[in-house]
């Protein structure tokens, strides 16, 4: 689909303000075409003793060259008045646009899978969002309405100077071709070097996202210098792109004006000779050369606004390339009763690949009835977060289905199907918000006895007490000022403030310690009564307080039972247990469990 197409739904919500544009447009146009008048007035009339076509006051030398003055003044201060106005209702145009595409964007970005978002760098999409953006303003403030204007006043040119003087308009025409080879010829390599500016400096916005998101890691291994060689070779990369894009439209610019200054010569060359035949007065040919400068420049225009309009292409299709991407998870149509879900769930011959030749999951069946907790266990990279995934359809399976209460979740709109779900997962996430908008973050417009209450389960309200502010107080980027254990508090808080029918707790506890924690699944126990809970587990304190234990190893379920059952198999899981779960409880100075 051409850009243009692509570009018309942003314009039309501002077409009148893009009609008025037009029109000052026309008439910054007209201003422009009287600019010369003056000139030629006071050189034939008030100075050449030419008669002047109409009569004014009188027609004494005096008289004409105060009213020539005098229109100087008026023109130009008509046609700069004109032009700030167009300036800026451009730009608000413009502006406009540009938050409407950053909002089409960032809505988009929403509702893509976490599928698409693993294949893209968080910089890169930060980049496109704020920076690509702006190729819509460019397009329009600095290539669309400058084109059209440069159109109207060329027309308009063309329509004074034809009458003056048809040969020298021909002669003044005869660069236009050449012009037009040149943004032919041009323009492609202009694309290209765009291109590669904008992708090495999301790169650079890559770079420093994952830095600072990752600053703890990097002052830990002390990788600080390597890490600002990296930064400096991407930013050297990046500018070094830049000044390619530069160069390249400087020498366009250079060539174009290399051809106009022929053209120019060229008329005045012809129009000298005229002069010194008798055919044209000198005055004419003033007003004639005035008026070519003013012919070059809207030709100039167009060939200058046309090569920006080259650059921000680029921009404007790496916007494109994401709107134009089908979300990967297609919205059901049906909702959830008013008083919610059930809770029976059941996953039937699943199997997921995030690449194709990678199986994560492979024939999983799996029904859980309704309110009862499930722990989910094995080691790293089994596939237990990728199973628990797909209820809230965070990915889709590559085979198979998964249910709530009979019914398909892709049935569901993901609204509905999510407000089912009340989830804690790793690591903790903490918005730079209040504590009180951190907790209700799940139920906004929540009340303050209902957060209080989901604090002091989460054992967290001692602790907000002793802040400066309580409830309100700020808390920092990725909740900095907070232990790890504090987080993971605030976010179990705001899951049970959710108060779904379904909860998903992802190693709900393992950034607390051995005291908070028994209080803290004490307070959880009683919320998850009547309630389906999935709990990915790495403590034996949390494990055996489930219902069922589902044990998965490569992607497979290997064992499912109570923890008693499966201990007395001496299968995998009572391995396991032996090597992960019984040394974490010895060292906390907990008693086995006796079978």
């Amino acid at each position: 689909m051409p850009m243009a197409t692509k570009l018309l739904p942003y314009l039309t919500p501002h077409r009148w303000r893009i009609v008025w544009a037009l029109l000052q447009v026309l008439l910054i146009a007209g201003f422009e075409l009287l600019k010369p008048w003056p000139l030629q007035v006071v050189i034939d009339n008030a100075l050449g003793g030419k008669p002047f076509p109409v009569a004014v006051l009188s027609s004494s030398p005096a008289n004409l060259l105060l009213l020539a003055s005098i229109g100087i003044v008026v023109v130009h201060f008509g046609a700069g008045t004109l032009t700030l106005l167009h300036n800026y209702t451009a730009i608000r145009i413009g502006q406009d646009m540009v938050n409407d595409l950053r909002g089409a964007l960032y809505a988009h970005l929403q509702r893509l899978s976490l599928a698409f978002h693993s294949r893209h760098r968080v910089g890169d999409l930060l980049y496109r969002i704020t920076a690509d953006s702006f190729a819509v303003q460019t397009m329009i403030m600095n290539g669309v309405l400058p084109i059209l204007s440069a159109l109207v006043l060329l027309v308009g040119m063309l329509v004074v100077l034809f009458p003056l003087d048809p040969v020298l308009t021909i002669l003044a025409l005869t660069v236009v071709p050449v012009l037009f080879a040149l943004i032919s010829l041009f323009n492609r390599k202009i694309v290209e070097v765009a291109s590669d500016v904008r992708t090495t400096e999301s790169r650079v916005y890559s770079l420093v996202q994952w830095a600072m998101s990752s600053i703890k890691l990097v002052q830990a291994f002390t990788k600080e210098e390597e890490e600002h060689r990296r930064f400096m070779g991407a930013s050297r990369e990046s500018l070094q792109a830049t000044l390619r894009l530069y160069s390249w439209q400087t020498l366009y610019s250079g060539t174009v004006n290399l051809v106009i200054a022929g053209g120019t010569a060229l008329v005045i060359f012809a129009g000298a000779r005229a002069v010194i035949s008798g055919t044209l007065s000198i005055g004419q040919l003033i007003v004639f050369i005035s008026y070519l400068a003013q012919l070059y420049a809207p030709i100039n225009q167009i060939t200058q606004s046309w090569g920006l309009i080259a650059g921000a292409r680029v921009g404007a299709r790496r916007i494109f390339e994401i709107l134009d991407t089908e979300p990967d998870l297609e919205d059901g149509t049906r909702n959830f009763p008013p008083d919610g879900a059930h809770g029976e769930v059941a996953w039937s011959g699943i199997g997921f690949r995030y690449r194709p030749d990678t199986p994560i999951l492979e024939g999983i069946d799996l029904k859980v009835p309704a309110g009862i907790k499930i722990a989910v266990v094995g080691p790293t990279g089994a596939g237990k977060s990728t199973l628990l995934g797909l209820l809230p359809r965070f990915y889709d399976p590559s085979a198979g289905s998964v249910a709530i209460d009979g019914i398909d979740v892709r049935e569901y709109t993901l609204r509905s199907l999510r407000n089912q779900i009340a989830m804690v997962l790793q690591p903790p996430l903490i918005f730079p918000l209040s504590v009180r908008d951190n907790i209700a973050y799940g139920r906004p417009g929540a009340d303050d006895v209902a957060i209080e209450q989901a604090a002091r389960l989460a054992q967290i309200d001692d602790l907000i007490a002793s802040l400066p502010a309580g409830y309100d107080t700020l808390l920092g980027e990725s909740g900095a000022s907070l232990s790890e254990g504090e987080k993971q508090r605030i976010t179990i808080a705001r899951a049970l403030l959710r108060d779904a029918p379904i909860l998903i707790l992802d190693e709900p506890t393992s950034a607390l310690d051995v005291t908070t924690e028994a209080l803290v699944m004490a307070g959880i126990e009683g919320l998850t009564a009547g309630r389906t809970t999935f709990i990915i587990a790495h403590r034996l304190s949390t494990v055996r307080r489930c219902d069922r234990i589902v044990v998965l190893r490569g992607g497979v379920i290997v064992e499912q039972g109570t923890l008693t059952e499966l201990l007395c198999r001496d299968g995998f899981f009572a391995e396991y247990y032996r090597t992960q779960f019984a040394p974490q409880e010895d060292r906390a100075g907990q008693l086995k469990v006796v079978v």
